[in-house]
């Protein structure tokens, strides 16, 4: 409990933070109190289940409309590969066994992003594996607006409820997968501060969207992000997804 956000001010539980941090254990490092950022976590809210449809996706988040300057600006973005990055991103998911790799991808533009160009149509010129194909398939890809709680949620979510045919983590481990997925995303270094983290993720800009793409199975749980930073000139994208099917019939 006291690595969930439930342990300030219990001696008990604060000891047993206190003597993980002595030994260097990497869930030292997680707050002692749950942050307002993490209000959802391990919470359940009647009619809000997996969003799985353009139209629940709209029905929940605000779309982002498409403009043409946006496909124009995500043909001259740049791939920035970073392994180590990608691989704290994936965390949550490959941590919760989730069914194919997931992709985390970065990159840089050459000039200042409009944040009104940030959306599916600028998503869509990204050399993405996830977005292959988009179009030949039935269904449109769509982008919606959401928040750094939102993000966090899923991510949490994914690693501690697991893959269908994966294995759930404790709570703690979740929370810390998550934040390291975070983190990688806005392109955080390990030792700022968690609340310095939320305060910088509020001038980032989040989108959650959708694609009917052969890479995403659209069974039991396909999640999408981007996030735009502060300066509008980096961008980070995080797609995930999960089936029942037979792992060894997956490409």
């Amino acid at each position: 409990m006291a690595l969930i956000g439930a342990g300030a001010g219990r001696r008990a539980l604060d000891a047993y933070a206190e003597r993980l941090g002595e030994l260097g254990h990497p869930l030292a490092r997680l707050p002692r109190t749950r942050l307002d950022i993490e209000h959802r976590f391990t919470g359940r809210v009647r009619g809000l289940g997996p969003v799985k449809t353009p139209n629940q996706l709209r029905s929940r988040f605000p779309e982002v409309p498409s403009t043409d300057s946006g496909a124009v600006a995500g043909r001259r973005a740049s791939d920035t590969r970073d392994d180590a990055r990608a691989k704290a991103a994936v965390r949550p998911f490959t941590a919760g066994g989730w069914a194919r790799e997931p992709e985390a991808r970065f990159f840089t533009l050459p000039s200042p992003l409009s944040p009104d160009d940030f959306g599916m149509s600028f998503l869509k010129e990204l050399p993405l594996r996830c977005l292959a194909g988009e179009g030949r398939r039935r269904g449109s890809a769509v982008a919606c607006a959401t928040t750094p709680d939102d993000v966090l949620d899923e991510l949490f979510s994914a690693s501690y409820h697991g893959g269908v045919n994966g294995r759930g983590q404790g709570a703690a481990y979740a929370r810390l997968y998550a934040w390291g997925s975070l983190y990688a995303l806005m392109g955080l270094p390990a030792d700022v501060p968690f609340l310095e983290a939320v305060r910088q993720a509020a001038d980032h800009r989040w989108l959650r969207f959708m694609a009917f793409t052969d890479w995403f199975h659209h069974d039991t749980s396909d999640v999408a992000f981007a996030v735009l930073d502060p300066t509008h000139t980096r961008v980070a994208v995080l797609a995930a997804t999960d089936t029942d099917v037979d792992r060894d019939g997956l490409g």
